[in-house]
């Protein structure tokens, strides 16, 4: 049973601002981590009438999957869902970075990378960089991806916007020190 008053104030702490506030979702993920029962409270909101909360709650719960991954486990699928085609870029921002953070099953994988590869060529150059981002991570044990990785790192990389360039010397990075690291 979800537990409304904690419930309400996790909503309290979402609620308000605008696109480019985090209203008080610092507090919000301290009530969170303090009662981890409360992710399912955190869940549900993402699916708030408010597409600043549900923004925010995707966030949050990314975040979340960083510190304590079991946590947010259980309710990955939520990121496989709605969420993954909504027309708020902030929002398809927090599916596509959250995506790599799971292991997924064999359908639930050509799920995330769908969502991936549809988001890698989105207009919003964050989306964009950081689905090509989550591509990478998932072609570290998927041969086949790589050469789509390739084509869109070396795209991003010749764009000359900033977010996509840096981007694509994150991925480079990450990649040569796998490699070096499996050479050893």
């Amino acid at each position: 049973m979800e537990d409304l008053p904690l419930r309400d104030a996790i909503l309290a702490r979402l609620s308000g601002g605008d696109r480019r506030s985090i209203a008080k979702a610092p507090e919000a993920l301290d009530l969170v981590l303090a009662d981890p029962a409360s992710v399912a409270s955190l869940v549900s909101l993402t699916r708030h009438e408010s597409w600043l909360v549900r923004m925010r709650a995707l966030d949050l719960l990314e975040k979340l999957a960083h510190r304590r991954r079991e946590l947010v486990e259980p309710y990955r699928d939520v990121f496989l869902g709605p969420a993954a085609e909504a027309e708020q870029w902030e929002v398809r921002l927090q599916v596509v970075r959250a995506l790599p953070l799971f292991d997924w099953s064999p359908a639930e994988r050509k799920r995330a990378v769908a969502i991936l590869r549809e988001n890698a060529d989105h207009p919003q150059t964050f989306v964009r960089a950081w689905a090509t981002d989550g591509l990478a991570r998932f072609a570290e044990s998927d041969e086949a991806l790589r050469p789509l990785v390739d084509r869109l790192v070396a795209a991003m990389a010749a764009s000359g916007r900033k977010s996509l360039m840096s981007r694509a010397r994150a991925i480079t990075a990450r990649r040569h020190a796998a490699d070096s690291d499996s050479a050893d």
